[in-house]
C-alpha cells in the first residue's frame, strides 16, 4: 500500500468499516481491518473477517498506533478490527475537559 494522506477515506474489503485518516506517518503503511489490506474503493478480495481481528470497530471512535503517529476516525462501523503491519490499533482516549467551577 502507498503513503496515507491526511483526509482520504478507506473502506474495508472484508466488512462494512470505513475510516477517514486524521494523522499519517510519512512512508508506507499497511493498514488493514479484519486482517485484509483497506483499499479507497473497497474492491479487493473480499471473504471473511480473520477470527484474529474481529474486535470491531465503533463509529465515531479514533484509532490510534502504539507510537501516536497514526490516527484514523472511524465513519462506518464494522465486524473486523484495525491494525497497522499486524499490530492492532487502539481505541484513543477521549480528552478530558477542564473543570469551569
Amino acid at each position: 500500500m502507498a503513503g496515507l494522506a491526511t483526509g482520504a477515506r478507506l473502506k474495508s474489503t472484508v466488512c462494512k468499516t470505513e475510516i477517514m485518516v486524521i494523522a499519517a506517518p510519512p512512508g508506507e503503511v499497511e493498514l488493514t481491518c479484519g486482517g485484509a489490506v483497506m483499499s479507497a474503493d473497497g474492491a479487493g478480495n473480499g471473504g471473511a473477517v480473520d477470527a484474529g481481528f474481529a474486535d470491531g470497530t465503533t463509529l465515531g471512535k479514533r484509532y490510534t498506533d502504539g507510537e501516536g503517529k497514526l490516527e484514523v476516525l472511524c465513519v462506518k462501523a464494522g465486524e473486523g478490527s484495525l491494525a497497522i503491519g499486524g499490530e492492532p490499533l487502539k481505541l484513543k482516549d477521549a480528552k478530558k475537559l477542564p473543570k469551569t467551577d
